[in-house]
């Protein structure tokens, strides 16, 4: 009977991760449904409506397969002498995936066999070792993996095995400043933090070491920035084709960026991203022994972005501990969210590094979240002997009324409020931008003023800040004695210090256009844009507070007392991802 209930439990997981992650969308659904019935309504009517509607979903669906299952057949022919035919078989197998278990076979029938073999047979081995020496296995394995993956290859102009020493040095460091300050060192949950590095170096092992892994991440940052570029034919019709290579921020920034924010509002509208969210929520639930309500954030933060990516688990906030509150705030620091990422890419940044960058730094903020803030309390959504969560959303009439309000009536109804939401955060960056390069130069100007005086010619920011940072530079790897023959640590120090002073925005602009910067070395370069890709920086902290602090009025107390702790956090996971990128660059 335990061993039956015990499957039944090991099941379920994925379905309850799946459920948190959709369980707001879902229930806007059945509110925006429910109205009041009189006794002239007869239930057939009411029905056959929402009956019809299904079968023509599933037509066009089977349409949309069929059209694609016809351009496969047709590029398998045209070529079958080369591999012209890869990506359109790729692209109808995970549509034909897709549209199978949406209308077929429930994603169930393919994890409970998993789920059943896992509790029949791995999870009793491993029970059958004490937690001690499993965290003493995980933990050498993860240094030999480490280590191995450093040192094991031969040496290239750009990365020589002293700096990769240097890379795995400062990543050793940065793991003993977290332990060194933790609030709770006794209740560390260890199985969190050795993963999660372990899952951030794989991860960055796979892009930056395996053919495979490169050609991956390039393809989908060669998706992104084609995707993007369309936002060009509405910038040529509204202005002129000429106003595309002006240059502009205005021009090359802004209008991708609302078209990448109606476009992401359109794939919720459809499921899409709750559905990925899911499934990255599930891997993090089951692999580091987090909460759902943790998991199903550090998923979709690099979706949705800071604040954003809370709102899936609304109904949820209230109950949270503060050490989970501190993880979804790090979360929000550690990644950038898909609104902005065009920005950085019409700035010259590479999509390869920005999307690697974000994908490492999901583990990392975990681990370095629950290294820097332990968990000291039972977390609601942390399953307990198997059961499913708790805390599930009180509804009510006002909660009816605002799941009308929010839940678009079709495609075009998202895409049209996502176009208004894009106008909102394109606005809110360039006014942020303004407003921070001005008080930029204000400073400068009166630091300037200042350091004449005390004849200390060129006192800015930039420079207090590159000495600041200056250790922090050299912990990462970055090149100390590039070609120039000056070393590359105060320019990037200066980076990352702008970036956590001002933002990624200013600290990328400089990075790409900046004659300050334009002799670093390819190491120095590549560190620098996975160290300034995050959201780590003094405003964002205002955001985050302000976002949580409306979504879960009863917690702003709790969001301002972890706020710093989580920026902190935030910040050095994204340069541990750039520790990593320092040690296994190539070329």
């Amino acid at each position: 009977m335990s061993g039956r209930k015990q499957d039944i439990m090991s099941g379920s997981r994925e379905e309850t991760i799946a459920e948190l992650s959709t369980a707001p969308m879902a229930d806007d659904e059945n509110k925006h449904d429910e109205r009041p019935k009189t006794e002239l309504e007869d239930p057939e009517e009411i029905s056959n409506p929402r009956r019809r509607w299904s079968l023509s979903v599933i037509f066009l669906h089977f349409l949309v397969w069929l059209v694609m299952t016809g351009w496969w057949i047709a590029g398998l022919i045209l070529h079958r002498y080369d591999l012209g035919w890869l990506i359109p078989f790729l692209v109808w197998l995970g549509i034909s995936i897709r549209l199978l278990t949406l209308h077929l076979l429930p994603t169930t029938i393919m994890t409970a066999p998993i789920a059943h073999f896992w509790a029949k047979n791995i999870t009793p081995a491993v029970n059958g070792i004490s937690r001690s020496t499993r965290l003493t296995i995980l933990a050498v394995l993860t240094l030999a993996v480490v280590l191995a993956g450093t040192f094991a290859t031969g040496e290239s102009v750009n990365n020589r095995r002293t700096d990769r020493a240097v890379s795995v040095f400062g990543l050793l460091v940065f793991l003993g400043a977290f332990w060194a300050t933790s609030k709770a060192r006794t209740k560390i949950n260890w199985q969190a933090v050795i993963t999660g590095i372990l899952m951030q170096f794989l991860l960055g092992l796979f892009v930056l070491r395996t053919q495979a892994g490169y050609d991956i991440f390039n393809f989908l940052g060669f998706l992104a920035k084609s995707l993007l570029s369309y936002a060009g034919d509405g910038t040529a019709f509204l202005t002129s084709p000429s106003t595309l290579n002006s240059g502009w921020f205005l021009v090359t920034v802004i209008p991708p960026m609302i078209f990448f924010v109606s476009f992401i509002h359109l794939l919720y509208y459809w499921g899409w991203i709750q559905w990925l969210v899911s499934k990255f929520a599930a891997i993090f639930f089951h692999l580091m022994g987090i909460s759902g309500a943790e998991a199903v954030v550090a998923a979709a933060s690099p979706f949705l972005g800071q604040g954003e990516s809370a709102v899936l688990i609304k109904a949820y906030l209230p109950s949270l501990t503060r050490a989970e509150l501190h993880q979804v705030m790090t979360s929000g620091f550690a990644t950038i969210a898909g609104s902005v990422l065009s920005a950085y890419i019409a700035l010259g940044v590479s999509p390869t590094a920005l999307i690697s960058s974000c994908v490492m730094s999901i583990p990392a903020s975990i681990a370095l979240s629950k290294l820097r803030y332990p968990e000291t309390e039972e977390p609601v959504t942390r399953e307990s002997g198997g059961e499913s969560f708790i805390g599930k959303p009180q509804e009510g009439e006002n909660n009816k009324k605002e799941g009308e309000a929010e839940r678009p009536f079709n495609s075009l109804h998202a895409l049209a409020r996502g176009s208004w939401a894009g106008i909102k955060i394109a606005g809110m960056v360039v006014a942020s931008v303004l407003c921070i390069l001005a008080v930029l130069g204000l400073v400068n100007g009166l630091l300037g003023w200042w350091g004449r005086y005390l004849n200390i010619a060129d006192l800015n920011v930039q420079l207090i800040v590159g000495y600041v940072f200056y250790p922090i530079a050299f912990l990462l790897g970055v090149e100390r004695n590039n070609q120039g023959g000056g070393g590359d640590l105060l320019p990037v120090a200066q980076l990352i210090g702008i970036k956590i002073v001002a933002n990624e925005f200013v600290a990328y602009a400089d990075l790409t256009q900046s004659p300050t910067y334009a002799s670093l070395s390819p190491r120095s370069r590549l560190i620098a844009m996975y160290a300034l890709c995050g959201f780590g920086n003094i405003s964002a902290v205002g955001i985050q507070i302000g976002a949580l602090s409306q979504l879960a009025p009863k917690r702003a107390a709790a969001v301002a007392e972890v706020a710093v702790s989580a920026l902190v956090s935030g910040i050095f996971s994204t340069l541990t991802s750039a520790s990593i990128a320092g040690m296994l660059m190539v070329d």
